[in-house]
């Protein structure tokens, strides 16, 4: 699939009122965060529920979203915790349609899952490896997913969703990897991949030749209308 990107800003404002007829925009949301989050334990595909906090940032997501140009619907992983955040986004924008898609789900992180990231080296050394490998064809023992498996699965979905809905806006929620790896996509130019933080707003242009743009990247600036907003809310990469 050949790409190209165009980043404007990590936190770019944008002029999303008129959407090109031969490109979808979409709107890709990292979930809210989960206590797992909070405690910096791996999720990979285990279903882990939203943490209040994390139910918080997904109602900021709606309210900011309901005052943007129209969302034609809602695409989420069926893992509870993008499902719930989709759910909560969909019924603050109008009661939009929320259609799940398993090809969404987070990474397949094996025998990682459930671990606190910072322990894994000690107890699943060999899982541990294969996660930190430089391999993308290394699969994660326990099951787990190799990345060149997740880019396959995420991207054909992202292209797919584009492909349907061409001169529309739709919104996707997911997870940690695939949106790190949508953004790998869409910027073939070498740069290291940028942190994926909960509740984040990031835009792609999908057209139906293969190329991708990146609109704007990492906006949380919706979770600052609050002063109950705690300084490190969101801000965990490494869990799903």
């Amino acid at each position: 699939m050949a790409t190209s990107s165009v980043p404007e800003s990590s936190m770019a404002e944008f002029d999303s009122s008129c959407v090109g007829s031969d490109y979808a925009e979409i709107i890709v949301l990292r979930h809210g965060e989960t206590a797992w989050n909070a405690d910096r334990r791996i999720q990979g595909q285990l279903d882990v529920e939203l943490n209040d906090a994390g139910r918080q940032q997904a109602a900021l997501l709606g309210d900011r979203l309901s005052k943007e140009p129209k969302i034609s619907l809602v695409y989420s992983s069926d893992l509870a915790r993008a499902y719930e955040t989709a759910q909560i986004i969909a019924a603050r924008c109008g009661g939009l349609k929320v259609v799940t898609d398993v090809d969404l789900r987070e990474r397949h992180l094996g025998d990682l899952q459930g671990l606190v990231f910072r322990d894994t080296a000690k107890l699943n050394p060999k899982a541990h490896q294969a996660f930190v490998s430089h391999e993308t064809c290394q699969e994660i023992p326990g099951g787990g997913e190799s990345r060149d498996q997740l880019h396959q699965r995420c991207t054909s979905s992202l292209q797919r969703i584009g492909n349907k809905h061409k001169g529309e806006r739709v919104v996707v929620v997911s997870h940690g990897a695939v949106i790190e790896t949508l953004d790998k996509q869409a910027s073939p130019d070498g740069r290291s991949v940028r942190y994926v933080l909960n509740a984040s707003v990031n835009i792609f242009h999908v057209y139906d030749d293969g190329k991708w743009t990146i609109k704007s990247w990492g906006d949380v600036s919706h979770l600052n209308q609050t002063g109950s907003l705690q300084s490190d809310f969101g801000r965990d990469e490494k869990s799903g």
